[in-house]
């Protein structure tokens, strides 16, 4: 049989029909997702936080930075480093509170998780996700329409604290941006969305494998601490293992293998990596990530580091992140694709 003209006509009209379902099934379950998030009781609670983080930041910042320079003007000893000012902004914290970097690096995979954790598993226990798989949609569209949803929250959100943190500190300290550093802001605020949206993927993935959304948001917290503060542990305890650094002569055959050996498994956890990737990113007098020999110190010039080659130490951390927001948010696409969805 040979396919007539008329044929593919008919079979480019169906398939423009089903892209043009898929596409108008995807934006109504978006626009629905993001209007059920807004008028949330939990998105005015996440609200008062960030706002409340991102007053707090500002005022740490300013004035750690005001009691810096004071200090160094009554103390000739004392030095302060004048460059790249907008940057201390979001990296310093003063009186007892944490800068910008440590507030979102702290309370911003809670704001994934707090989005995610009952996404699917909430539709079932209420009976709604029976009635959404029976409307003329395409089934992926429901967790696609509800993981870009809340990505879109994320960046709002991250976007605005950002912006709103570079505003707020220039009306009250008067450090005007460079070009440079601008740049700096906009990439690391890229790299807190992506690292937010992989604890919204890990959120999605057990709210698609746990039937409770108490048991899926007690697996996310578990695993954010276990990455957050035990990994480090593990690494060094298997790190040491492997290169005791016990006696003097351990230490001088096993120094830079264990060391190596802790920093790569270390770098397995997303925390690691976000954390790395940002201290290189607003903090520009950082030059290496890994161990440096004195050889390769001589002949080193003490100068920081221009923004592209800032960019070649932290590319892979962007990519390892991606991979990993891919990884969780595949895993939980196809467990919801393969579950069975009875009425109740």
């Amino acid at each position: 049989m040979t396919r007539t003209a008329a044929g593919s006509t008919v079979s480019a009209t169906e398939g423009h029909e089903r892209r043009s379902i898929r596409y108008h099934s995807l934006r109504a379950l978006y626009r629905k997702e993001m209007a059920d998030h807004v008028t949330s009781k939990r998105f005015i609670i996440i609200l008062i936080l960030v706002i409340a983080m991102t007053i707090a930041s500002v005022y740490g910042a300013v004035t750690g930075i005001k009691s810096a320079i004071m200090n160094a003007a009554e103390d000739k000893n004392a030095a302060f480093d004048a460059s790249y000012m907008f940057l201390k902004l979001f990296t310093t914290g003063g009186s007892s509170i944490p800068s910008y970097m440590s507030l979102i690096a702290l309370i911003g995979p809670f704001i994934g998780l707090i989005l995610g954790f009952d996404s699917i598993n909430a539709e079932k226990n209420n009976g709604t996700l029976n009635r959404l798989v029976s409307q003329p949609i395409y089934r992926d569209s429901i967790i696609i329409g509800k993981f870009l949803a809340s990505s879109t929250l994320i960046a709002v959100m991250v976007m605005s604290t950002g912006i709103a943190v570079g505003c707020a500190g220039f009306l009250a300290s008067g450090i005007q941006p460079s070009g440079e550093e601008i740049v700096r802001v906009l990439i690391y605020l890229l790299y807190t969305i992506i690292y937010i949206c992989f604890w919204l993927a890990m959120a999605m993935l057990f709210s698609v494998f746990t039937r409770h959304a108490a048991t899926s948001a007690l697996a996310s917290i578990a695993l954010w601490l276990f990455f957050a503060i035990f990994m480090s542990l593990l690494a060094g305890i298997l790190a040491n293992a492997a290169y005791p650094v016990n006696t003097e002569y351990e230490q001088a055959v096993n120094a830079l293998n264990n060391y190596n050996l802790k920093l790569n498994l270390n770098r397995i956890s997303p925390y690691y990596l976000y954390s790395e990737a940002s201290s290189v990113l607003m903090n520009p007098a950082t030059r290496a990530i890994n161990a440096v020999s004195y050889e390769q110190l001589v002949g080193a010039l003490s100068s920081y580091l221009p923004l592209g080659q800032s960019l070649l130490l932290v590319w892979p951390h962007l990519v390892g992140l991606l991979a990993l927001s891919f990884a969780a948010f595949t895993i939980s696409y196809i467990g919801f694709m393969r579950q069975e969805v009875r009425g109740t």
